[in-house]
């Protein structure tokens, strides 16, 4: 099956469903051979944190090598998927690569989903993304220039998931993909 782009990014701020979507493609892509990969994921791994790592936890050293690496991925390979907060911005340039923003309009939903996903209050989840949104982009800031990563000029897809649930989003995708609907409803 031939497809409008050879990747695929994911990017978005906390609670905006990008870890949704990129599990909800596997159901589509991996058994065409698609390679799957989330940059929060490494950060856990490497920092021990499995809840809202921080990237002050991460050098700036390591910053630039994931990034280079998720670059050299996207230019030199094909039939990735990279969810990340800067995955998008990073391959901002890359013509072959399919990026998408997820945002929610509504910060009450990125909140309660927070709290029902983490098991923290209300409070504790309202401190916790206005905190790690605010280190995250202090930091890239200083180190790739005062840029809003998330600007939709970036992006060829943005989509709000405070309208558009997880099926509608996949869909959205694939059809921006071009994947083809009769292979979808085979699989359904």
């Amino acid at each position: 099956m031939k497809f409008k782009y050879d990747n695929i990014t994911i990017s978005g701020g906390i609670a905006t469903g990008t870890t949704t979507l990129l599990n909800n493609l596997k159901f589509y892509l991996q058994p065409l051979g698609w390679k799957f990969r989330s940059t929060g994921q490494i950060v856990r791994e490497i920092t021990k944190e499995n809840v809202f790592p921080v990237a002050t936890l991460v050098s700036e050293e390591l910053d630039r090598k994931l990034e280079a690496k998720v670059y050299e991925l996207l230019s030199k390979e094909k039939n990735w998927v990279i969810e990340g907060w800067l995955a998008g911005f990073v391959a901002r340039d890359l013509k072959n690569t399919l990026k998408v923003l997820l945002v929610c309009s509504d910060d009450g939903i990125r909140i309660d989903r927070v709290v029902n996903r983490d098991n923290v209050t209300v409070e504790e989840a309202k401190k916790l993304i206005k905190e790690r949104e605010e280190q995250n982009f202090a930091k890239w800031r200083k180190i790739y220039g005062n840029y809003n990563f998330f600007d939709p000029k970036y992006y060829d897809l943005v989509i709000d998931t405070y309208s558009s649930g997880p099926l509608e989003t996949v869909g959205k995708v694939l059809d921006k993909l071009g994947f083809s609907n009769s292979f979808r409803q085979k699989n359904d």
